[in-house]
């Protein structure tokens, strides 16, 4: 038997933790883009946490969101009173709780409701998960890109915006006019200077709108930089599964993650903020040391490993570090080329937090894909291994690890794994990028064109020449064999 999860059932569900606090008595304080897994496994848990202490009840969430996806998930969440399941696993324990942080999700496409909440004096925070493609900025450059189609029919329909940023300018805009002091813009995406890079959206798209719109936000908006952590694979039928067999709830959209989480914020909150210090957020005065060392590391091994895995035809994430030519090729790139570029970071050893990382990966809980890995690299890749990449290069060291990372996504992206197994699309831009890895196979550097991608790596020779080795063995040896012969620094 299994309990349907709704508030009405919080009473008699005695395998989880369920909200320590009246829901009923909690108040919206921040809107937040992109109810995924990642927010319900994160900044939600966190307020969770908060709640819990009894204080800050006026911070709930309400969700918001612009993609079709969104109204899946709102209706999924609405028709268990916006309730989650939270599952944490170890690999020798698993628990579950119910978060109540979210009151709310706004109707995506419903641009007038959508604004009018962004125009309220209580909602003092606006959050976002939006995915690092979601960002509207050029791989290559990381800066926004003003003539994207979707950010030219905001900037010409303020009144019914259809991106993120539209309607965020737009409830900034509604509160200026009416004289009420704007909110604090969070991203909690894993890009570096994620809140810089969030200001220049809004602002980009201001100044396609009145330049005195644009100033203005520059002057009054505050753009905290954060970084955020928590591995949270997808959820499928498989996590719906085990939660019903585990726990005996019916919950139409759980989320598994692991236990650790952690997040690091610039304490920059002039219209206030929830006390998250209280639960274990860090507030420094600059997150760009830890984002480093977080998205370098942590991103960056994940990028390592996602491609090799796939090729290999390894499903999960914990059988990839379970494979030694996969974890010693992880554990080579990351020592001999990713962690001497990362600048130190306070109160924290780089190689430990490595050999943390290491152990999440591995993780036998999770059920983390490599396919979840090896997602949108057109993307990730310029943030999570080209600026290594480009790091070394610049110092005149080598780049034959992180070359071979780069030309394994290549690989990949030619479509069939090893054994000849077709990979489905995997990244908004699979096309253009399957048409040029079919071209690198025997012209290695037309994967380099991509110069939107690459930037000025896809120029050095010391790159271009690294990599057109690895790739070529690729093609010639096969994906184990190229391992092997890195491994043993005869690559």
């Amino acid at each position: 038997m299994t309990t349907k999860l709704s508030a009405q059932a919080l009473d008699s569900i005695t395998t989880a933790s369920v909200p320590a606090y009246d829901r009923s008595a909690l108040k919206a304080g921040i809107v937040h883009f992109g109810v995924g897994n990642f927010h319900r496994a994160h900044q939600a848990v966190y307020l969770d946490d908060l709640f819990a202490t009894g204080s800050d009840h006026d911070w709930a969430l309400v969700g918001a969101g612009v993609r079709e996806a969104d109204e899946a998930m709102r209706q999924k969440l609405l028709a268990q009173d916006w309730l989650t399941t939270v599952v944490e696993q170890e690999a020798d324990a698993s628990s579950a709780r119910i978060t109540g942080a979210m009151i709310d999700y706004l109707k995506p496409g419903d641009a007038a409701a959508v604004i009018d909440r962004l125009s309220d004096p209580a909602i003092r925070i606006v959050s976002l998960t939006i995915t690092e493609g979601g960002y509207y900025i050029d791989p290559a450059s990381q800066k926004f890109d003003p003539a994207h189609p979707d950010i030219a029919w905001d900037a010409a329909h303020m009144d019914a915006p259809k991106t993120a940023f539209g309607l965020i300018l737009a409830g900034l805009l509604r509160r200026r006019g009416a004289g009420i002091a704007p909110f604090t813009v969070m991203s909690c995406d894993n890009i570096p200077g994620n809140g810089h890079v969030t200001e220049n959206a809004v602002v980009g798209l201001a100044e396609l709108v009145d330049m005195g719109l644009a100033q203005w936000v520059r002057t009054n908006v505050a753009f905290p930089n954060g970084m955020v952590d928590r591995i949270t694979p997808a959820t499928s039928d498989r996590e719906k599964a085990l939660l019903a067999e585990n726990f005996g709830i019916d919950d139409n959209w759980p989320v598994f993650c692991e236990s650790f989480k952690q997040w690091v914020l610039e304490d920059n909150f002039p219209a206030g903020r929830p006390a998250l210090e209280k639960v274990g957020v860090q507030f420094v005065k600059d997150v760009a040391p830890y984002e480093h060392m977080k998205i370098r590391i942590l991103n960056g091994g994940h990028a390592t490993i996602a491609y090799p895995a796939a090729l290999l035809d390894i499903h999960f994430v914990h059988d990839a570090m379970n494979n030694r030519l996969v974890s010693d090729f992880l554990a080579k790139v990351e020592n001999d080329e990713i962690i001497p570029v990362v600048p130190p970071v306070p109160d924290t050893d780089l190689d430990d937090y490595f050999a943390l990382c290491q152990r999440r990966f591995a993780n036998p809980k999770i059920g983390d894909t490599t396919r979840r890995l090896a997602l949108d690299g057109s993307n990730r890749q310029p943030k999570f291994i080209i600026p290594s990449a480009l790091d070394r290069v610049s110092a005149g060291n080598s780049v034959n690890g992180l070359a071979l990372v780069s030309a394994l996504w290549c690989r990949y992206c030619h479509g069939t794994t090893e054994s000849g197994a077709v990979i489905e699309a995997n990244d908004p831009s699979w096309d253009r990028l399957t048409a040029q890895a079919k071209l690198a196979k025997d012209d290695p550097k037309a994967w380099l064109a991509m110069t939107d991608i690459y930037g000025d790596l896809a120029r050095n020779q010391t790159f271009i020449a690294a990599f057109s080795h690895a790739l070529t063995t690729l093609w010639s040896i096969g994906t184990r064999a190229t391992l092997q012969r890195y491994l043993a620094d005869q690559l």
